[in-house]
């Protein structure tokens, strides 16, 4: 089930993160994975949903977490991508999601990616009409190693052409001088394969950020709250 953490917060953040869960519905029978495979960062966001809790206590702020694994499908992806419903992740066959049919691709999409989205709707829209305004944060999680290159970056930024609030926070995040701050590495904020942000924040001009965090700092508890609250401390700089 996808969650909405403080749902009437009043701060000026709408969180959403678009992998925070590596929960197969029964019914998928684990999409014929080992259970090792799902707790991997092909199934999810690892340590994502953490910090997106911390973040929305912090600033009071609403967060909406989706319930579902991005290999049922993948919330962040645009309807028309093969890559919607993953046939293959990090060298690993996802054997529930080969040659399935159009009926049953848009069956996962009416019953796990609509709802997610609806769910974001409605926060952004209940903000809207009640005269609170937004700044959309999509929360992400990047594994430290892919296909035997190591990630460098602790955290990262990824964006298109507004970089209203990016260029400000990739200064605020780098003033200490102490962590690596990737900006669009490794992924760039691509609206012809994202979904989430240009969705909701983009077609409506509201300014956001899309934050990538490196698994291996955000692994447990303490790193979550302690990664969290150095983002948001930049948040308040900027």
């Amino acid at each position: 089930m996808n969650r909405i953490l403080r749902p009437h917060g009043r701060g000026r953040f709408v969180i959403f993160c678009d992998h925070a869960s590596n929960h197969i519905p029964e019914k998928l029978n684990n999409l014929g994975l080992p259970d090792a495979e799902l707790a991997r960062h092909i199934a999810w966001d690892i340590g994502a949903a953490g910090v997106c809790a911390e973040l929305s206590d912090i600033f009071d702020s609403p967060a909406i977490l989706c319930g579902t694994s991005r290999l049922v499908i993948d919330c962040n992806r645009q309807l028309d991508r093969r890559d919607l419903i993953p046939e293959e992740v990090d060298g690993t066959v996802i054997p529930g999601n080969q040659n399935l049919s159009d009926t049953q691709r848009q069956g996962r999409i009416e019953q796990w990616f609509l709802p997610y989205h609806d769910a974001v709707e409605s926060v952004i829209v209940g903000r809207e009409a009640s005269g609170v305004p937004s700044i959309a944060l999509s929360v992400h999680s990047m594994t430290e190693c892919l296909a035997g290159s190591a990630r460098p970056w602790q955290i990262s930024l990824s964006s298109y052409t507004d970089r209203t609030l990016a260029d400000p926070m990739l200064a605020a995040l780098r003033r200490a001088g102490d962590i690596t701050v990737g900006d669009n590495q490794p992924y760039d904020l691509d609206p012809a394969m994202d979904y989430s942000t240009p969705f909701h924040a983009m077609r409506r001009g509201l300014r956001h950020l899309q934050v990538e965090f490196r698994q291996d700092e955000i692994a447990d508890a303490a790193g979550q709250v302690r990664w969290a609250r150095r983002f948001a401390d930049a948040l308040n700089e900027v």
